[in-house]
């Protein structure tokens, strides 16, 4: 079993086009995590799709048959086992119609690999003001992704040059240092992804290089903290209806522990009231788990719940301590990348763990300094860029949010409008649901 190894969830982010998909299939691949057979029926698919080159992407991309197959939990989800981890590998979209999965993904991971293209004019295209890289970066630190290694690839494109790497690498750490990432934790590690260089194992074309491959830098990570002492908290990422079982919600424990037999409650769900059940079983990569902790992946099944009862953004709790349904919340926001001023009555999209509400900013209490956290001006007209404020939030419908000094996992969100990220924040005070 491979509870033996702490887990580890990675997310894999960056800008569309730059290697994420092949950069997560090679090192499958190359550490034994795929079986030769398996790769070869990849390449064969590839060509007759008239994509060579693409066969490592498609052992993520498989995805979609496997989802309208019903396979349980691997939904862009892939165990990967290195010496030291037991990795749950999340691939995230890095396409911007997708960047709501991306929020998901981030939202559920301990660590991040942000796959940048070394080519010509590749990484400057992530970083522009239309490009992912940028925005990535950013919900990563939202969201509470505080491990991240960065993977300079196509190295191979630009002739394993280590003055482009080091270019890249100049801007790449502006943009951390930016939205507050110690940028000496992080190491950056030229790849060539499709070739296998510096993945697995050492490049040969890259002598000037002297770090850590792409594994050995996932395996110096940090294990994460598990916070068991919280109560149980389990966004639902998905709902499935499976033969024989009945409903089968997916998603991964934020805080708490969950056990089979437990009484257990999942709020909002129809009408805002909650369904309650018992939980009958536990499931994670298709292995039977007695119970699940923070981190954990999985698939269960509630007696007294069906697939109708409950729905994305649902979050399930213990009966005795349910999760915290909110009216209004008060919460400290940072205004990122509006186009002018947000004003209350101003009515974005609220992404809080699995959840996406529409919300309203009721009223902008007072401006403060982020630095001391000082008061700058009570009840402004109007916050823009780069202005840190505290705000009153009303969700349109019921929705669950905590606390931060309580439960910070479920605490922070982005806030999105018309296909951008405009802002981010924590709750910092709520209105209970009567």
């Amino acid at each position: 079993m491979a509870r033996q190894k702490p887990h580890l969830n990675l997310v894999f982010i960056g800008h569309v086009d730059h290697g994420k998909s092949t950069t997560v299939g090679r090192i499958l691949y190359d550490s034994g995590n795929i079986p030769e057979q398996e790769m070869r029926k990849l390449q064969d698919k590839a060509k007759e799709l008239g994509k060579s080159g693409f066969e490592f992407a498609f052992v993520m991309d498989n995805l979609k048959e496997e989802r309208e197959r019903g396979v349980t939990i691997d939904l862009s989800h892939k165990k990967f086992e290195t010496d030291k981890f037991y990795i749950t590998i999340i691939d995230a979209p890095g396409h911007r119609d997708f960047i709501k999965n991306m929020i998901t993904g981030a939202s559920q991971a301990d660590a991040g690999v942000l796959v940048v293209s070394g080519n010509k004019g590749e990484a400057e295209g992530g970083l522009d003001s239309k490009g992912q890289t940028s925005e990535h970066i950013f919900l990563s630190k939202t969201l509470g992704v505080t491990q991240l290694i960065v993977a300079v690839n196509k190295m191979d494109m630009t002739q394993y040059d280590q003055a482009r790497f080091n270019e890249v690498k100049v801007k790449i750490t502006e943009r951390l240092k930016s939205v507050g990432y110690k940028v000496d934790q992080i190491q950056f590690v030229p790849t060539a992804s499709y070739l296998g260089d510096n993945l697995v194992k050492r490049s040969t074309h890259m002598p000037w290089y002297t770090g850590p491959t792409l594994l050995e830098a996932i395996n110096s990570l940090k294990e994460p903290e598990k916070p068991t002492q919280l109560p149980l908290r389990l966004p639902i990422q998905d709902v499935y209806e499976i033969k024989g079982i009945g409903a089968v919600p997916v998603g991964r424990v934020e805080t708490g522990v969950m056990k089979i037999n437990d009484k257990v409650i999942i709020t909002p769900a129809r009408e805002g009231k909650g369904v309650t059940g018992e939980v009958k079983s536990i499931e994670m990569h298709h292995e039977q788990l007695q119970q699940a902790e923070p981190g954990d992946n999985v698939g269960f099944s509630v007696r007294g719940i069906s697939k109708v009862d409950i729905t994305r953004g649902d979050v399930l709790g213990h009966l005795d301590n349910p999760p915290t349904v909110a009216t209004e919340f008060t919460a400290q926001i940072v205004v990122l990348n509006h186009p002018s001023v947000l004003t209350a009555g101003y009515t974005p999209v609220f992404h809080v763990h699995t959840a996406q509400v529409a919300c309203t900013i009721a009223e902008i209490v007072k401006k403060i300094n982020p630095a001391t956290g000082e008061t700058m001006q009570e009840k402004p007209d109007f916050i823009k860029n780069g202005d840190v404020a505290v705000v009153k939030v009303r969700p349109i419908q019921p929705m669950v949010i905590e606390l931060q000094k309580n439960i910070p996992q479920l605490a922070r969100f982005a806030i999105r409008d018309s296909g951008s990220t405009v802002a981010a924040g924590m709750c910092i005070d709520l209105v209970k649901k009567a």
